[in-house]
């Protein structure tokens, strides 16, 4: 669903795992091209971008640049995007172009966001195929339920067609004002219906989380004191917690 900060969190959440000293690669993979001009790249027409990498023109090595967080790179797109849907619709494995590509370079990064757009076509499809978690971002608002289902009818298609290990790394509460009874009770109902999936850390609204893009920068590099980097902090270690607690019984197994 458009506007519930899927691309604040993509490039928030990419800033805190790379402040967290981890290689971090995000994938704007929205024609907005919003997570891109949200760090600083300028769109020329010149720069190789998703576009061309899942057309397989050019090598997503020489498609990935650097920003102005360390440890944090990001695979840029422009307009162009637009047009995949139509230029993969006859094309063979357009489903897993996006896996392949990252697979080259699985071995530069810790962590890979992808921005996805918000429709449910062959972009996301491709993110969902490529990826081994799906973050939901819900707006704190009255029809925060409205497509969730459906999203997670394709999540279970998914798995069933492509990817089985697919799973949800959890729901995020964003643009969040705890001085509303609407909040409360959104907040409430969600937790009700998702139980553990919901993250503990909820995003607040704030001016400061809107105003960075527009310098450029993340939260974490615009104003890394208030409210909205330190949700993304939170928000980091509590992915990093889960992973640890995922990754210890198989430990164990595998001792045994």
């Amino acid at each position: 669903k458009g506007g519930v900060g899927k691309t604040t969190t993509a490039i928030n959440l990419a800033a805190a795992l790379a402040a967290s000293e981890f290689q971090v690669l995000l994938v704007d993979s929205d024609p907005q091209g919003n997570s891109t001009t949200g760090l600083g790249i300028e769109k020329t027409p010149d720069r190789n971008t998703l576009y061309q990498v899942l057309l397989r023109e050019v090598s997503i090595r020489d498609s990935i640049l650097p920003t102005a967080s360390e440890g944090l790179s990001i695979l840029p797109t422009d307009q162009n995007l637009v047009a995949t849907n139509l230029d993969l619709v006859d094309a063979e494995e357009r489903e897993i172009r996006l896996k392949t590509a990252l697979e080259e370079v699985g071995d530069q990064f810790q962590y890979v966001i992808i921005d996805c757009p918000p429709a449910l076509d062959l972009l996301t499809l491709n993110a969902l195929v490529a990826s081994n978690s799906v973050l939901i971002p819900i707006q704190c608002e009255f029809f925060a339920l409205e497509g969730v289902s459906q999203l997670m009818d394709t999540v279970d298609r998914v798995k069933e067609s492509f990817n089985p290990d697919l799973a949800i790394e959890g729901v995020l509460l964003t643009m969040y004002d705890d001085r509303t009874n609407l909040t409360r009770q959104v907040e409430a109902d969600l937790r009700e219906f998702f139980g553990e999936e919901v993250f503990k850390t909820v995003v607040p609204r704030t001016i400061r989380l809107a105003e960075a893009p527009s310098f450029g920068k993340s939260i974490l590099a615009y104003d890394p004191r208030s409210r909205g980097a330190e949700a993304y902090i939170q928000l980091a270690k509590e992915i990093l917690a889960h992973e640890q607690r995922a990754v210890k019984p198989e430990s164990a197994q595998s001792a045994r």
